[in-house]
C-alpha cells in the first residue's frame, strides 16, 4: 500500500529502510510496522463492505484514533480502493471493481475445482463430475473415475438433459417453477426417463430447500448419484458437481450421508470462486 510522503509512519519506515545492515532490530522494525500498516488497510476494507462509514465510526470499528484512521483511509482513497462520499463516509472503491472483474475472468472454474473433486472422488471411492448450463443442457466440463468398477457411460464434452440428471436439476435449483415445468416438458417429450410432473416437481423442491439433488436412476439404468451447485461471487449458480455410482453402492441411507460431503465440496469451489456463505441471488427469471 503506498502511503502519502507526509506520512509520519511512511517516514519513519524510509528511514528505517536506509538504516546500515547490521542494525537487524530496526530493520526488523520497519517490516513489522509495514506488515501491521497493511493489515490494518485490508482490515479498514473489511467495515465497509456493507454501504458507506463515517470516519467516527470506522475509527470506533477499528479500535483506532481518528487521525490514524484517516491517515489509512486517505492512502486507499488515493489509490482507488475506497471512495469517500460527503456527508456519508467511506466506500469501496473503483479499483476493487477492476480487481474483481479481472480475478473473475482469470477464474478457470475446472483448474479451481479440481483438487476438490480429485479428494471427493478419493474419499468416497466414487465417480465425481464438474458441470455447468450450455442453453438448455448440462455440459460436462470435467470427470474423475473412481475406485469401484462401475461402468458410468459420461464423457467429457457430453451434453446431458438438465431435468433427469442431478448434476442438471443442480444447475437449475435457482430457477422459477415456470422454467422447470418447460424444461421437464421438453425434456420428456425429447424420450427421457418418464415419470409424473407432480412427482419430479414435489422432488425439486424438496432439493432446493436442501440445496441439492438427486439423480434416482432417472438418467442412466442402476446409476444414482448426489449432486450440489457451485456458486460465484455474485452467489449465481455457474456450474454443479455430482458424484455417481451404482446403485448397489447408493442406498438411500449412503446418498444422504453424502449429500454433506458433496455440498461441501461444491461449497469451497465456490468459495474458491468468491462466493461468501449467505450471498444468494433472488431466483432467475424463466428462459425462454
Amino acid at each position: 500500500m503506498r502511503q502519502n510522503s507526509s506520512n509520519p509512519e511512511s517516514g519513519e519506515r524510509e528511514e528505517m529502510s536506509k538504516a546500515p545492515e547490521k542494525d537487524d532490530g530496526k530493520a526488523d522494525a520497519a517490516k513489522a510496522s509495514g506488515s501491521q500498516t497493511l493489515q490494518r488497510g485490508l482490515d479498514l476494507l473489511d467495515q465497509v463492505v456493507d454501504g458507506p462509514v463515517k470516519l467516527a465510526e470506522l475509527s470506533e470499528r477499528m479500535g483506532l484514533t481518528r487521525s490514524t484512521t484517516h491517515r489509512l483511509a486517505n492512502a486507499l482513497v488515493e489509490r482507488g480502493f475506497l471512495t469517500f462520499l460527503p456527508r456519508e463516509g467511506y466506500q469501496l472503491g473503483p479499483k476493487l471493481l477492476q480487481l474483481g472483474f479481472l480475478a473473475q475472468a482469470q477464474a478457470d472454474v475446472v483448474q479451481i475445482a479440481r483438487p476438490h473433486l480429485e479428494a471427493l472422488a478419493a474419499a468416497s471411492e466414487d465417480v465425481v463430475h464438474l458441470g455447468r448450463l450450455d442453453g438448455d443442457q448440462a455440459l460436462y466440463l470435467d470427470k474423475i473415475p473412481g475406485r469401484r468398477r462401475v461402468e458410468i457411460s459420461s464423457r467429457i464434452g457430453d451434453r446431458q438433459p438438465l431435468t433427469s440428471t442431478g448434476l442438471g436439476k443442480a444447475l437449475l435449483l435457482d430457477d422459477p417453477e415456470a422454467n422447470w415445468h418447460r424444461l421437464f416438458d421438453a425434456d420428456q417429450a425429447a424420450g427421457t426417463h418418464p415419470v409424473g410432473y407432480d412427482l419430479w416437481l414435489e422432488r425439486m423442491r424438496s432439493y432446493a430447500l436442501e440445496g441439492r439433488s438427486f439423480d434416482l436412476e432417472e438418467n442412466e439404468d442402476q446409476i444414482r448419484c448426489v449432486a450440489a451447485p457451485v456458486r460465484d461471487a455474485s452467489g449465481a449458480i455457474v456450474a454443479a458437481i455430482s458424484l455417481s455410482s451404482a446403485a448397489q453402492y447408493m442406498d438411500d441411507e449412503r446418498m444422504q450421508t453424502l449429500s454433506q460431503d458433496v455440498v461441501g465440496t461444491a461449497r469451497r469451489i465456490s468459495a474458491d470462486l468468491g462466493w461468501t456463505p449467505g450471498v444468494k441471488p433472488s431466483r432467475r427469471p424463466a428462459r425462454r
